[in-house]
Parts: C-alpha cells; structure tokens; sequence
C-alpha cells in the first residue's frame, strides 16, 4: 500500500491533478486514516477489517476491489510510518465539515468496535480531530454517536 501511496503523491506534484485522481486521492485518504485507526492498538481483527471494509464500501462509496489492493498490501506486513498530515490536508482541503465528522465516527465506531479504548486509540483518535480541524465537541460527539451505532 505504502508504495501505491508514494507513487501517488509523486505524480500529484508532478502533473495537474484530475477529477479522477482526486476520487482515488480521496479513496486512498479514507482508507488509510481508517487502517490508521483499526491498527491504532497495533492489530486489527478480523472483526475490525470487516467493520473498516463495511464502512469504505457502503458509507463511502470505495469499490471493494480498490480497497482490497490496499489491505492486500498493509497484510504483507509493509509497516511503515504513515505522515497523517498529507491524508488529513487533502481531506481538509476537499471535504466539508459534515463529511470530516462523519469520517471520525467511521474512526471511533472501529475504535469502539471491541467494547475496549486503549490509550494509544483515544490518542490517535484526539490526534486525528485535530488535524481534521474538529473541535472537540465534534470529537466527543462522534464517540458517543458511534457508541450508540454499536449498542
């Protein structure tokens, strides 16, 4: 995956960006800052990579086959450090207040899907409404909307 996004920024500097690579663009952000987030506590069950794989297809509007590309890659064990700031600025730039909430419920119902916040979740999840520029009204909002989601 990580080599599919380095290819992608490089040829977003290097050539005028298109509508359709703003969509795979737009996909790619979705999908990691939603890995980011089922990886948070340093595994993702099986139960979270359906949940995160529901969310991208249904809510988003990703084709399945362009997110299993992209899990394919994260399960062959590729881990590398991933810069939050390049997804959560371009989401900035083209997402609307409404969809950034949205995207950080997505975040904490895959947090909150094994009934159990570990602190490095809470964290990324704090770190993520900041760069997504959301209060953190917004932030405790969206947990308690996502908790609600899966009570």
């Amino acid at each position: 995956m990580f080599g599919l996004i380095k290819k992608i920024i490089s040829s977003k500097n290097n050539k005028v960006q298109t509508e359709d690579q703003d969509i795979i663009d737009a996909h790619l952000a979705l999908t990691v800052l939603l890995l980011e987030a089922a990886y948070a506590d340093g595994e993702c069950s099986g139960q979270e990579k359906e949940h995160l794989i529901a969310t991208l297809v249904t809510k988003f509007d990703i084709p399945r086959q362009e997110i299993d590309a992209l899990l394919a890659d994260r399960d062959e064990g590729q881990r590398e450090y991933v810069d939050l700031f390049a997804y959560t600025q371009f989401i900035n730039e083209n997402f609307s207040e409404k969809q950034k909430i949205d995207i950080m419920e997505s975040v904490w119902r895959i947090i909150l899907l094994d009934d159990h916040l570990e602190a490095h979740e809470d964290h990324f999840a704090h770190k993520l409404a900041s760069l997504l520029r959301l209060s953190h009204k917004d932030l405790i909002d969206a947990k308690l909307k996502a908790r609600k989601q899966l009570s």
